[in-house]
């Protein structure tokens, strides 16, 4: 009996290091053909060549980046249930994690299928089968702009894009991650948030969180942790959507810190907030920019 289990782990280790990111591809485009169908269901006009084209980041994606795309997707399936009177079912958060590998992702590709698959049950829609297709030499931030397309056509199945409120929510999460590490290292939070500015848009949290990935990158570097350049994330007009997607890259790069430092917390659920201004958004943005900045050392007590 105790070869048999040694023999499962084994074949465990296999499957979860067998899968690629052609694997991963593979799955992800089976999620875009069932999108595409939903959008021709309800009748909705989908934007593809536009979507493409706003959803081809030239960044140097990891996995952990990929990942936590699919969140986003998760959280726009959660706002396509409330739209069609279905309860809402909080996405999945894991551990943090300093390598996160493909076959991660591709356990992501399964849930948001799975969530798809409820969603037509509940509502009744009947769709084909869509077949699995084979791909070659795709990467990571091939899976990552296409979930990123995938991710805009649920704003159009939504009819409508993320607004303040959810990207503040998500900051929120950043805010709770930033103060565990830094009590984890002992560092005093002398912050304090600043004045709202009148007028303030999105591109100025934009600006404030690009400063916060700055920071990580920063960090990473001191201890060897393999980072990520996002100067080229995103080009062009700067909406709620591109502030709440770089807020999930920051999430993601904080688990590499909360990793590093072998500290097992889970980042908060995203709380709902019913209103809030691009104002509040860019405030809570440059509040967390200066409390990761206290953080002059990975080491405690340094």
């Amino acid at each position: 009996m105790k070869k048999f289990y040694i023999l499962l782990m084994l074949i465990s280790q296999l499957w979860s290091s067998s899968i690629t990111p052609n694997e991963v591809y593979a799955q992800v485009e089976l999620i875009t053909q069932e999108v595409h169908f939903l959008t021709k269901y309800y009748d909705v006009e989908h934007s593809h060549n536009e979507i493409l084209k706003s959803s081809n980041t030239k960044a140097n994606i990891k996995p952990r980046n990929v990942w936590q795309m699919t969140y986003e997707i998760m959280v726009k399936i959660n706002m396509l249930r409330t739209k069609h009177n279905l309860p809402v079912i909080e996405p999945v958060n894991m551990s943090p994690i300093l390598h996160l590998n493909p076959d991660m992702v591709y356990e992501q590709t399964q849930r948001i299928l799975t969530e798809i698959k409820v969603f037509k049950d509940r509502m009744n829609i009947k769709s084909p089968v869509f077949k699995l297709k084979k791909f070659k030499n795709k990467m990571p931030i091939d899976v990552y702009n296409s979930l990123s397309d995938i991710s805009k056509t649920f704003n159009e199945l939504n009819q409508g894009k993320i607004s303040s409120r959810y990207v503040y929510g998500e900051n929120i999460r950043v805010f709770d991650d930033i103060t565990v590490i830094l009590k984890h290292l002992k560092i005093p939070d002398t912050t304090i948030p600043n004045k709202k500015i009148v007028g303030a848009k999105p591109v100025d949290s934009y600006k404030e969180g690009m400063k916060i990935l700055d920071k990580i990158k920063q960090l990473q570097i001191t201890v060897g942790i393999d980072f990520v350049d996002f100067t080229n994330l995103h080009e062009g007009e700067i909406t709620p959507n591109e502030v709440f997607t770089l807020t999930q890259m920051i999430i993601a790069e904080l688990q590499t810190i909360k990793a590093y430092l072998n500290m097992d917390s889970i980042t908060t659920a995203a709380i709902k907030y019913q209103t809030k201004t691009p104002a509040e958004v860019a405030q809570l943005m440059s509040w967390n920019f200066r409390k990761i900045d206290l953080i002059k050392s990975l080491n405690r007590g340094k």
